[in-house]
């Protein structure tokens, strides 16, 4: 007896699945990963909100000369702060480990679609930044005092979750180019200067003036002043980097054109490291 034919596979179809599924499963699992790591959950969500309490609950009563709310601009700065360490550290570190552990190497052997583990990462960074944001805006409207009007705290909300994704191309740069054991020390090197020099824990206009002259070369300064932007009054704005405010168009050209040309690095990186493993 002839056994029936089996129908042929579209090209380009895998028996395990649409790429969609797999992308949903790739999230899926780096959420949950990330969620059930202690350091993850400290590092990466609960110190903007630490910060907050110990440095700006004792001054969120007082004001800037434009009127800002003390409690608000400081939320802006440690909201950037928390951006950029799910963005740079967390993807840094995560990917880095993977690579030591030959991850990577095992999943180039299956049948996942290429991008696939990237992709995940970002789909978690995502998920990451809102819970982060969520959690330090509720303290800071909570314990801070911190009022904001519904389209104030969507904006303060969709640019912070945005700056995770712009930031984490350096944090892809990062793993891939540094060797897997270094790669803590590296992304901490590199993290924790970029986070003074931006203005994120002390305002640029109390730091030396060499270091206002480096930040407006950086992308994440400009990253913090569209934050800043949004929520602080220009005058204010000025008042805490020593400059005069920009068109906000040349700041997203900054964080724009500096994701752009760092996620062509990490690509570039991980295109180098597949071609070798394959030898």
């Amino acid at each position: 007896m002839t056994s029936p034919a089996v129908p042929a596979s579209p090209a380009g179809a895998r028996p395990t699945g649409p790429r969609a599924g797999f992308l949903a499963l790739a999230v899926l699992t780096e959420v949950r990963a990330g969620l059930r790591t202690p350091e993850f959950a400290v590092l990466g969500m609960a110190m903007p909100v630490i910060l907050y309490a110990v440095f700006a609950l004792p001054n969120a009563g007082g004001e800037l000369p434009g009127g800002t709310p003390t409690g608000l601009a400081m939320l802006a700065g440690l909201g950037c702060y928390g951006a950029l360490t799910l963005g740079i550290v967390v993807f840094g570190e995560d990917v880095a480990k993977d690579r030591g552990r030959g991850w990577l190497r095992t999943l180039a052997a299956t049948p996942v679609p290429a991008g696939a583990y990237q992709l995940g990462k970002l789909g978690a960074g995502l998920v990451h930044g809102v819970l982060m944001v969520t959690a330090l805006c509720a303290f800071a409207a909570v314990a801070g005092g911190v009022r904001l009007a519904a389209g104030g705290w969507l904006a303060l909300g969709a640019l912070l979750v945005a700056g995770v994704l712009a930031s984490s191309p350096l944090g892809f740069a990062i793993a891939y180019l540094a060797r897997p054991r270094t790669a803590v020390v590296v992304t901490n090197v590199v993290f924790l200067p970029l986070s003074f020099a931006s203005g994120f824990l002390v305002p640029l206009s109390q730091l030396p003036d060499a270091v206002g002259d480096v930040a407006r070369w950086l992308p994440t300064y400009h990253f913090g002043q569209l934050v800043l932007r949004a929520v602080v009054e220009d005058r204010d704005v000025e008042a805490l980097t020593g400059a005069a405010t920009q068109p906000v168009l040349v700041h997203l050209a900054w964080v724009l054109g500096g994701a752009v040309l760092l996620a062509g690095l990490a690509l570039r990186a991980a295109h180098r490291e597949t071609v070798t493993r394959r030898g």
